[in-house]
């Protein structure tokens, strides 16, 4: 039985993923570090404070984790005020899905960003539940946010359907015994052992429908 549908928000609602890649990497290049082959993939998923330390210890930043974070979530903001990329039908799924089940939200944005895209999105009062990796002891792919929007919500994480476009990202909500709808961005392939874990993969979020969901009760 489906008790729950739980998003993520990046690279499901808003297509923030090429955002955060041309933030990061244009950061990263002025404060004197390299861009890895890699970094991309790494970063889907990290907590702030985890993507922060990476920048700062790993490729070779010139500035603190706590900087790191300030600077990019601020230029991130920025971007936002001008236009969120909200995905095309991405608020008439939510809304479907919202008239049969509750809804909650497992985000690695920070929660400066969440509130910023919901509210230009009119989705604010449509999930039961909201939040960020920043609050969580461990981002994705580890369990710890997924399994606190189920509780949050009162559900069982087993009676949750998760929809995740990154790799650790269907990871988490795997590890959190969630049944995982994937939706891979075109740009950022799924890893195979990631694909593996879930019970449906779509082609775009706007082929999530109730029924799909109701289908893997």
């Amino acid at each position: 039985m489906v008790d729950a549908v739980v998003f993520d928000l990046d690279g499901v609602l808003v297509d923030s993923e090429p955002v955060w890649e041309e933030v990061r990497r244009a950061y990263v290049a002025a404060h004197g570090g390299t861009w890895q082959p890699d970094t991309q993939r790494r970063l889907m998923g990290m907590s702030t404070g985890e993507w922060a330390r990476y920048l700062s210890d790993e490729l070779g930043v010139d500035r603190t984790a706590e900087q790191v974070a300030a600077e990019v979530v601020e230029e991130m903001a920025r971007r936002y005020a001008a236009r969120v990329p909200l995905i095309d039908g991405a608020d008439e799924v939510v809304r479907r899905l919202a008239g049969r089940w509750p809804l909650g939200l497992a985000s690695s944005s920070p929660t400066r960003l969440i509130e910023a895209a919901l509210d230009a999105a009119g989705l604010t009062d449509v999930f039961g539940a909201t939040l960020s990796t920043e609050r969580t002891a461990r981002g994705k792919p580890a369990p710890d946010v997924y399994l606190a929007v189920a509780g949050r919500l009162g559900v069982d994480p087993a009676g949750c359907v998760a929809v995740e476009d990154s790799s650790n990202g269907v990871r988490s909500a795997a590890a959190a015994g969630m049944r995982v709808v994937a939706v891979p961005h075109g740009a950022y392939p799924l890893d195979p052992d990631a694909g593996a874990l879930a019970a449906v993969t779509l082609p775009a979020v706007g082929e999530l429908t109730p029924q799909v969901v109701a289908a893997l009760d």
